[in-house]
Parts: structure tokens; sequence; C-alpha cells
């Protein structure tokens, strides 16, 4: 049926459009984190193969490990029904997505009303981004 055609792209409404972007490790399908991207960002993650973010705080593109060396292997790419939201399942090269040395961005659990570290840090930051 037509009306359940798959956009082929997710719906940027225009250059400046930012879309939220859940990056999933591939494996253990653990959730990593969550970024945005823009229709330049999609298109040079189409191209290169690794994931390229837009950075609101530095209000510019920005490849995952550029300074970590902790890069994200895209394996697979889903959009959500409205085309909205976009789901990367990748290879987190390095164990960390999170910057500041988590495996995952989602390393804190709330727990008796307090948020409790339950997440394994692989890496010491300041060892990692020295400016």
């Amino acid at each position: 049926m037509l009306e359940d055609r798959i956009n082929e792209n997710p719906k940027f409404a225009n250059a400046e459009s930012l879309l939220p972007v859940i990056a999933q490790d591939f494996a253990s399908g653990e959730v990593l984190m969550l970024a945005y991207m823009n229709q330049e960002a999609w298109q040079q993650t189409l191209s290169s193969g690794d994931a390229v973010y837009f950075s609101r705080s530095r209000n510019q593109l920005w490849k995952k490990g550029e300074q970590s060396g902790n890069v994200q292997k895209v394996r697979e790419i889903y959009v959500d029904c409205d085309a909205d939201t976009i789901l990367l399942k990748v290879e987190q090269t390095g164990g960390a997505a999170c910057h500041k040395g988590y495996v995952s961005c989602f390393y804190r659990q709330l727990i008796d009303g307090e948020l409790k570290t339950v997440g394994r840090r692989v890496f010491d930051p300041s060892e990692v981004y020295r400016s």
C-alpha cells in the first residue's frame, strides 16, 4: 500500500533543522547516546560510514571520535515512522561513547531518589581531552 511506503530520507525542514539521533551498540543493543543531526551531518554519515553529528554547544558538525579516537562505525540506520528521529546501530571503537569516559552516556540510574553511577568507565577524560 502506498500509505505504508517508507520515506527514504528523514524530514529535515531546512538546512538548519536538527533531528534527534539515538546511537545504539550494534552488538549489545545498549543505548550509547543521544545526539542531533542536520542534513549535512546526515549526508556525511551516509558517505563516510562514520557517525557525524551536529554539536549544538559548538554550533558545528562533529565527527564522533575526532578528538578521543572513539569513532562510531555505522552498521545499520533506522528512521522512525514520522521520519523525524534517527536510530544508528554502531560499532563503538575504543569502548566508550561518553566524553566522560563511560561506555554509555546513560551511566547513571535513579535509585531510591538518587542518581547513582552504574556504568563502567573505560578511560580518564583528562588523559584524552587535553586542551
